[in-house]
C-alpha cells in the first residue's frame, strides 16, 4: 500500500480517539462526583472522577509541565515519521499514539490551574491501582501493538527485518545448485569424448589386423 494512503487512516484513528477522549471527560465530569466510587465490575472496575496533574495513569503527579513537553515532543515526532509509514499495523498504533498523546495535551492547555500545567481528568478506575482515560488506554494498547510489531520484526515503512537474512541464506545453496549442474554438464562432455576417441580408434585397429592377415600368405610364397 502507498505510503501516503496510510496517513490517512492514521489521521482519522488520532482523530476519533481524540474526539472520544474528550467527550468521556465532558461526560465524566457532568455525571460523577470527585471521591465517589460507581463500581461497574465489583471492584476491578469503576467510575471515579480525579483531576491529575501528573503523567499518564495517575504516575508523577505534580510535574505536569514536564508532561507537557513529552506529549508535545511525542505529537511532533509521530507527525514526522507517518511520512515513512508503510505498515498498515504501524499505522493503527501511530494513530492511537497520536489520539492518546493529543488527548490528554488538550486537558494539560486548557483545563485549570492553567495553560501547560492544566490537570487531566481521569474516571476509570482500575481497582485500587489508578484511575486513568480514553487516551490512556489508546497509549497502553499503540504500547502493546508496537511491541508486537517488532516482535515480528515489521519495520514502519513495512518491510520484514527477517528477509534478508532469508535471502542471504538461499543465495549460498543456489550457488551450490549452479556448481553442481556445472560439474554434471562437464562430466557428461568429458564421458562423451572418450567414448567418441574409443570409436575412432575401433577401425585402426581392424585394418592393421587385416594388414597382418595379408602379410602372412605372401611370406609363405616367397619362401616356396
Amino acid at each position: 500500500m502507498a505510503r501516503r494512503s496510510l496517513v490517512l487512516p492514521l489521521v482519522l484513528i488520532a482523530v476519533a480517539v481524540l474526539a472520544v477522549d474528550q467527550a468521556t471527560k465532558v461526560w465524566a465530569l457532568g455525571a460523577l462526583t470527585p471521591g465517589e466510587r460507581t463500581p461497574l465490575l465489583g471492584d476491578l472496575l469503576g467510575l471515579s472522577l480525579v483531576r491529575n496533574s501528573g503523567a499518564a495513569l495517575g504516575i508523577a503527579s505534580g510535574t505536569t509541565w514536564v508532561f507537557t513537553v513529552a506529549a508535545v515532543v511525542v505529537t511532533v515526532i509521530v507527525l514526522r515519521v507517518a511520512r515513512r509509514l508503510g505498515s498498515r499495523g504501524w499505522a493503527v498504533a501511530l494513530g492511537l499514539l497520536l489520539g492518546g498523546a493529543v488527548g490528554n495535551l488538550v486537558d494539560r492547555l486548557v483545563r485549570e490551574p492553567g495553560v501547560g500545567v492544566g490537570h487531566v481528568i481521569d474516571f476509570i478506575a482500575y481497582a485500587d491501582w489508578f484511575v486513568g482515560n480514553v487516551a490512556d488506554v489508546a497509549i497502553v494498547v499503540a504500547a502493546g501493538l508496537m511491541m508486537l510489531l517488532g516482535l515480528r520484526g515489521i519495520g514502519l515503512d513495512g518491510t520484514r527485518h527477517t528477509d534478508a537474512p532469508d535471502d542471504a541464506g538461499d543465495a549460498p545453496a543456489d550457488d551450490a545448485a549452479d556448481d553442481a549442474a556445472a560439474d554434471g554438464t562437464a562430466g557428461a562432455a568429458g564421458d562423451t569424448a572418450d567414448d567418441a576417441a574409443v570409436c575412432d580408434g575401433a577401425p585402426e585397429s581392424t585394418d592393421e589386423a587385416g594388414a597382418g592377415e595379408d602379410a602372412a600368405p605372401a611370406e609363405a610364397a616367397d619362401r616356396r
